[in-house]
């Protein structure tokens, strides 16, 4: 998802106007507003009075977010799918691309990367209005078991999405998406590559879905959009502008890579036999690498399954057209760590900064028949010391509840972060899909109550709360880094709640 700023018209005049056409966070036309009815003024609450309903009620102890000690060691599970999909829709069950019945997986983050989607005009133009079929249904899956989706980006065919686990927002920024078209010599987007850099943790990763050129003979046209692709991401006004100087490098797609020399009936006869191994050193990007000293950075895991190109449709046939194309390993997975010193990966204490990523599984999954082309995955285990271990926003929501139509949210923020009056406070469903899949949501600025230096309050009014059982999250957004950089821990809103926003006043009076 490309990030969003919110943008104060200048004829909107104050903030706390409650113009009917004020933007939502997250939107960029007016679809509405969450009501903020309520607000209370200076005759009904000072700072520091302690007499007044919300200072009377019991504090909840204020639930931190765990803080991870400099020193202690994480390991992230991440999983990288990359697929032509000849822009069929999505299949009906991804169990098996997702890694989803795996009990001995524990993931944290998904990457996933399509190729050739649907990008007819009538399709392009109701995937602008509306989610694609592909980021919606991945959406339906993930979501229950904790995933949001943090970003993507779309360029015609090709889209690239990340998903990662809700507890690990504030510590993930997003500092840039970007596309880079290499059709027609620059000005089409059937191929090209889409690039998402963001911050994990404090290290600096840039994440690249690309399709190269077809075509056995056009293997020189495909290392120049591979160089045309990486000199293009520069990245000025970020403190690692080159994207070399990235700790982590992930580079896949459909590189259109094929197998030379060899007949096609010595490469069916290695692929029946499983002897894979005796076609790797006719692969063009085998060669490749093996005579440029940048692209020999780029890792790969060993090709231990079938070439994934090309089949009949609905089957797991090899090409049986005319044409009887060649099988070739097209859909790879590459990565680069950045050049660093050599530390023992099984040393009991790990140097700061440190990082390391080991491929833990990589795999093609031959029963999607859909497409031409069969998904390949990775999966890695990426090993690191946190350069940044205590989120920058401090959310919990008080209790027990007020009986003045409102849900009353303390904050406090770190020393070093800079506020925006455009950051604001969302309340999500746990399970939510996206950022903008918020319940109800609240700006920073608005019903606020500022107590001392280190801790704010602001409120939302209950008619903006749904009458659930379901358990709730409070996120920050900053509207300057563009990103999530504060969650609450889960928790649940007592029905009492909600009902007494619905008594008679004379009742609530008794109560």
């Amino acid at each position: 998802m490309p990030h969003f700023s919110v943008v104060r018209p200048a004829s909107y005049g104050s903030r706390n106007s409650q113009n009917p056409e004020q933007k939502q966070p997250g939107t960029s036309e007016a679809s509405g507003t969450c009501s903020l009815s309520g607000f209370l003024g200076g005759d009904h609450l000072r700072p520091g009075d302690t007499s007044q309903p919300y200072h009377r009620m019991g504090m909840m102890a204020a639930e931190r977010q765990p803080k991870l000690p400099e020193s202690r060691e994480m390991k992230l599970g991440i999983h990288v799918v990359t697929w032509n999909v000849a822009s069929e829709a999505p299949p009906l069950d991804l169990s098996d691309l997702l890694q989803l019945n795996n009990p001995n997986l524990n993931l944290d983050i998904y990457i996933i990367g399509l190729q050739e989607m649907n990008s007819g005009i009538i399709s392009l133009l109701s995937d602008t209005a509306f989610e694609d079929p592909w980021s919606s249904f991945l959406m339906d899956v993930l979501s229950p078991l904790s995933f949001i989706k943090i970003s993507h980006i779309r360029m015609q065919g090709l889209l690239l999405i990340v998903f990662a686990k809700y507890q690990h927002l504030p510590f993930i920024q997003i500092l840039s998406t970007k596309s880079t078209p290499t059709g027609l010599y620059g000005y089409w987007g059937n191929k090209g590559g889409v690039n998402i850099f963001l911050r994990l943790y404090g290290y600096y990763i840039s994440i690249i879905n690309c399709h190269l050129p077809p075509h056995m003979a056009n293997n020189d046209q495909r290392l120049e959009h591979f160089d045309r692709i990486l000199e293009m991401q520069n990245f000025q006004g970020h403190n690692v502008p080159n994207i070399l100087d990235h700790d982590l490098i992930l580079w896949f797609g459909d590189m259109n890579f094929r197998i030379e020399d060899f007949g096609l009936h010595f490469v069916r006869e290695c692929i029946k036999n499983k002897c894979y191994s005796d076609l790797w050193e006719k692969d063009q990007l085998n060669i490749a690498k093996r005579h440029d000293p940048l692209l020999r950075e780029f890792r790969e895991g060993p090709l231990l399954f079938s070439p994934t190109y090309k089949f009949d449709k609905n089957s797991s046939n090899y090409d049986t057209s005319e044409k009887k194309r060649k099988p070739a390993w097209t859909d790879r997975i590459l990565w680069r760590l950045k050049r660093q010193s050599r530390a023992n990966f099984f040393s009991s204490s790990l140097p700061v900064p440190y990082f390391t990523l080991s491929l833990k599984d990589y795999r093609s999954h031959m029963m999607y028949s859909i497409s031409d082309h069969k998904p390949v995955t990775g999966t890695f285990d990426f090993q690191l010391k946190p350069l940044m271990s205590v989120s920058l926003i401090t959310l919990m929501a008080e209790g027990p509840w007020t009986m003045e139509n409102d849900m009353l949210i303390s904050y406090s923020s770190s020393p070093d972060f800079v506020s925006s009056p455009w950051d604001w406070i969302g309340l999500y469903k746990v399970g939510m899909r996206h950022i903008n899949d918020y319940v109800s949501y609240v700006w920073v600025g608005d019903n606020q109550v500022s107590f001392d230096d280190n801790l704010n309050q602001v409120y939302i009014n209950i008619y903006d709360i749904p009458e659930t059982e379901d358990q709730f999250l409070l996120c920050y957004y900053s509207n300057n880094l563009h990103s999530v950089v504060g969650i609450s821990k889960p928790f649940k809103i007592p029905l009492r709640f909600f009902l007494a926003g619905d008594l008679p006043s004379e009742a609530q009076a008794q109560m």
